[in-house]
């Protein structure tokens, strides 16, 4: 499939110029004949090389404001003919239709204006309809012509005409078209996506550009590939390649301790999607301490995270500990240059930026598409259903235990005490397991459960889980109730002392 063919002529419209200049110099080093409109016409003029205007070819001015300037048989004919078929050769010559080997385009940049909140009117006059259509004709037509979609492809194609003279291959073509189909698609997705904001029409389209393919998947006998913008949302200062139980580790992480942002110093540790230590002190120091207290054996190879600079006391705590990644705001430079020290530690500096709202999963054979869980239990949402009203401090350790249980597989419970993550039983399945685990883990690790607090993500049917927790040193409860039985749960409260608030709200985590 080599079939090489020389570029002769090329039409150039873009909306960005940055990097074009050099290929406009090279095809006229080249000899071959520019066509333009419009502004890149004016730029191709003045930098001295001839370029011949498209309604030189169509012998009709741009109009509507310039929103027809390429839409003609004349300039769509010369890129859609089939140069081995006779007939199609032939009407070029009665038509006197110019034959266009390329197509360089760089469309209207519609997903900018629409995150810029610009109006829907500016909005509307960025869709692009005649750069869209040269790059789905080029496209097409790759056995004869190369398109060249988007600036993020002037380089390569540079190179490349560069290298070979502007003699490309099919292979050439080819390659080019599926950037091209790729850009096209990407475009319209975003439009119907503007358009489908309010989800009137059930579908669901997703078009990621940036991809990557992992080391492996979940384990190494799987492909995997990570498809979203990273660097948009993490700057790596160090460490080896992230992983694809990483990625979901760290998902996890930054979506957890978004719950404690622009609150007080908080570290969390996480294993496999779940909080294993996590607390709230008034130095970064400590608050890693009493994280890594909560459970020091699972906290090994596990994923830390800070929600205010990582200093140098705490890197120095951090460096005893083996774990694959750190992130934080920012990283003094003491702490940074002390966590390096492992070469493969994973150091994340996190940006300001707005997590997605949307969550996508596979399901059978499609998807499942549902609003994140944007709720987070807070202080105005509480209703006390016991005798017992909760203290003020009661409450803050409440809600702490409320934030991590919404972050933490179901069926789960956490128990918490003065803001620190006691023990969580997590994704078990039933509730009294997810408790006993609780209990079992915060005993063996030395915790004292004598006026501790319990969270849980869903209501309670029987009252079996009070009276565990109540014999365990329990004495509050939040849970979101809702059950046809919570009053059997309310009734032993009362008769035992306990304080305990609805929510009225579930946090199932699958």
């Amino acid at each position: 499939m080599s079939n090489n063919k020389k570029i002769k002529s090329a039409l150039i419209s873009v909306f960005s110029k940055d990097g074009l200049e050099p290929i406009v110099k090279k095809l006229n080093e080249q000899g071959v004949t520019i066509y333009s409109t419009g502004g890149t016409q004016k730029f191709i003029n003045d930098l001295g090389i001839d370029v011949v205007p498209v309604e030189e070819i169509t012998s009709y001015p741009s109009i509507l404001g310039g929103r027809v300037k390429t839409l003609h048989p004349k300039v769509f004919g010369g890129i859609l003919n089939r140069q081995d078929n006779a007939q199609d050769v032939l009407e070029l010559k009665e038509y006197d239709i110019p034959q266009i080997d390329a197509v360089i385009v760089d469309l209207y940049p519609f997903e900018k204006t629409v995150a810029s909140g610009a109006s829907n009117r500016d909005i509307i006059e960025k869709i692009d309809i005649g750069g869209i259509s040269l790059i789905r004709a080029a496209a097409k037509n790759y056995k004869d012509v190369v398109c060249v979609p988007s600036v993020n492809d002037y380089t390569e194609f540079l190179e490349l005409i560069s290298e070979k003279n502007s003699s490309l291959s099919e292979e050439d073509r080819k390659r080019f078209a599926t950037k091209s189909f790729n850009v096209s698609s990407h475009y319209d997705s975003a439009i119907f996506n503007y358009f489908n904001s309010e989800n009137q029409e059930t579908i669901l389209k997703i078009s990621e550009t940036n991809g990557k393919a992992l080391r492996y998947g979940e384990n190494p006998h799987q492909k995997g590939f990570f498809f979203g913008d990273f660097d948009a949302i993490f700057t790596k200062i160090h460490g080896k390649e992230l992983s694809y139980n990483n990625l979901l580790d760290v998902d996890a992480a930054v979506n957890l301790m978004n719950e404690f942002k622009g609150e007080g110093p908080t570290f969390a540790i996480l294993k496999h999607n779940n909080a294993c230590g996590l607390a709230q002190r008034d130095t970064l120091h400590k608050a890693y301490l009493d994280a890594l207290a909560g459970d020091p054996i699972s906290a090994f190879g596990g994923i830390l995270i800070s929600n205010s600079e990582i200093d140098k006391d705490t890197a120095e705590e951090i460096h005893k500990l083996f774990c694959e990644v750190v992130i934080a705001p920012s990283f003094s430079k003491e702490a940074e240059a002390i966590l390096k020290g492992k070469k493969n530690r994973i150091l994340l500096i996190q940006k300001e930026t707005d997590l997605p709202q949307t969550i996508v999963r596979t399901c059978l054979n499609g998807a499942l598409v549902q609003e994140k869980d944007t709720i987070s239990d807070s202080k105005d949402m509480l209703e006390t259903r016991t005798d017992l009203k909760p203290s003020d401090s009661e409450i803050e350790d409440l809600l702490f235990a409320s934030k991590i249980c919404k972050h933490t597989k179901s069926n789960t419970i956490v128990l918490a005490k003065n803001k620190q993550l006691c023990a969580s039983g997590t994704g078990q399945t039933s509730r009294v397991d997810a408790l006993n685990q609780a209990i079992h883990k915060a005993t063996s690790f030395k915790f004292d459960l004598q006026g501790a607090v319990m969270a849980s993500d869903a209501f309670f049917p029987f009252p079996d889980c009070v009276e565990i927790a109540d014999k365990a040193g329990i004495i509050a409860v939040i849970q979101p109730g809702g059950s046809i039985k919570d009053q059997l749960s309310i009734d032993y409260c009362n008769e035992n002392e306990m304080a305990m608030v609805f929510t009225g709200t579930r946090h199932f985590k699958h």
